[in-house]
């Protein structure tokens, strides 16, 4: 019998994915500007979020986004929910999370703003038309009136009492309402051209913000194909209690995310007016998975072996007293011609690794008895690129036996 060689840990960087979270103040912009990874340090440790939605009390995992519904798994298909079947129930939970993949956010520009109804600005030329067709209404209304009066004293018929049958006279003012001459010379005189009424009506609403304008831009060295961003903004609005907060949650299906940065741009309504801006996060996913950008909340920065220690102890954590076979945890970045010997046909068939209590792999085997060593240097240095969560007896890392395949490995 062959007996192959001992394998060591992989020493090959490998990307990493995260959450990007930001506080800001209200009514502040603020740019972000690209972080490099580090290639010493290819993975990041960061403070996540996993998004359930649905409609009643059973809740799914969001998977994606379509238009302005939630895409999530249930029962082995994917379900829309959508806001336009009735109210959505939402759970949010923190999570740390190891990442792989890499997004970059650049130019990153948050502000509070105006919806286009609420806009101080929109209101005042509203309101500058409005006064527009007040102003030719009135004018109209007293030529009319005027008229009507130099026509009947031509007939003979107001003589000396022309003037108060003037300002006694019936028109229709702009709105369809009645009003006597007298007031629309009035109201002419107030409301004309060069009047400050709409202004100080602007002027009193100034502040009052009801939006959330974010800018962007973000690329990716790995293509992204279905990536969307889910914002969670926290506020408090203005009259409530102090330190209380609420927040507001909006989601965004982006088109597909390469090496080029793209611009994204968004407008967030729904606040009630004069809202204080507390903190908000930016998720970016990729078919329902967060991608790692270069910004996150408790974001470390970690080598391939703080990775793996970090892994190995969230697991033996979470299973104390569980009796579990090896399974892979972390793969490193493959051979490049991997994906090129899998499509001619080799190493379709599985084959068995031997990983010690630490979690490394220690030979291969083409049978689970671990009786015909695979002395092949190429599975070798695949096999040496994964990192495995050990097997346990009763919650303690035990020397144990795992089925791999090659082909169903991600690259």
């Amino acid at each position: 019998m062959i007996t192959s060689p001992r394998l060591h840990s992989c020493t090959k960087s490998v990307a990493v994915r995260l959450l990007l979270p930001a506080l800001f103040l209200a009514g502040a912009a603020f740019s972000a500007g690209a972080d490099p990874q580090d290639d010493s340090r290819p993975y990041t440790l960061f403070l996540g979020a996993n998004i359930s939605v649905g409609q009643g009390t059973e809740l799914h995992p969001v998977r994606d986004v379509n238009g302005g519904s939630w895409v999530v798994g249930a029962n082995g298909q994917e379900v829309l929910v959508s806001g336009a079947s009735g109210p959505i129930n939402m759970k949010i939970v923190p999570a740390r999370k190891l990442t792989e993949n890499s997004a970059t956010i650049s130019k990153l520009k948050a502000e509070r703003a105006y919806t286009f109804a609420n806009d101080p600005s929109v209101k005042l030329t509203r309101g500058m038309n409005q006064s527009a067709t007040v102003d030719a209404s009135q004018h109209s209304a007293v030529n009319q009136a005027t008229a009507v009066a130099n026509n009947a004293i031509a007939a003979g018929q107001m003589g000396a009492s022309s003037t108060s049958s003037n300002q006694g006279h019936v028109v229709a003012g702009a709105d369809g309402t009645q009003q006597s001459l007298a007031s629309a010379q009035a109201n002419l005189d107030a409301t004309g051209s060069g009047s400050d009424v709409f202004l100080k009506d602007a002027n009193a609403e100034s502040g009052d913000f009801d939006a959330f304008d974010v800018a962007f831009e973000i690329s990716s060295g790995k293509p992204l194909g279905d990536p969307y961003i889910v914002v969670i903004t926290r506020f408090h609005e203005r009259g409530a209690n102090e330190g209380a907060v609420r927040d507001l949650v909006y989601a965004k299906a982006l088109e597909p995310i390469e090496a080029k940065a793209a611009t994204v741009k968004f407008e967030q309504a729904g606040f009630p007016p004069g809202y204080e801006l507390k903190s908000f996060e930016i998720h970016l996913y990729n078919h329902g998975e967060e991608i790692a950008t270069n910004i996150a909340a408790k974001r470390e920065a970690l080598t391939s072996d703080q990775a793996f220690d970090y892994v190995k102890t969230a697991y033996l954590g979470a299973h104390k007293t569980d009796t579990l076979p090896a399974v892979p945890a972390i793969i490193g970045r493959l051979p490049a011609d991997l994906q090129d010997r899998l499509a001619t046909g080799k190493y379709g068939e599985a084959i068995f690794v031997r990983v010690t209590k630490d979690g490394m792999a220690d030979a291969v085997f083409s049978d689970a008895a671990c009786t015909r060593a695979i002395d092949d240097p190429y599975v070798a240095s695949v096999v040496r690129c994964i990192r495995f969560k050990p097997a346990l007896a009763q919650g303690k890392p035990v020397e144990g036996v795992t089925s791999l395949n090659l082909s169903r490995l991600k690259t």
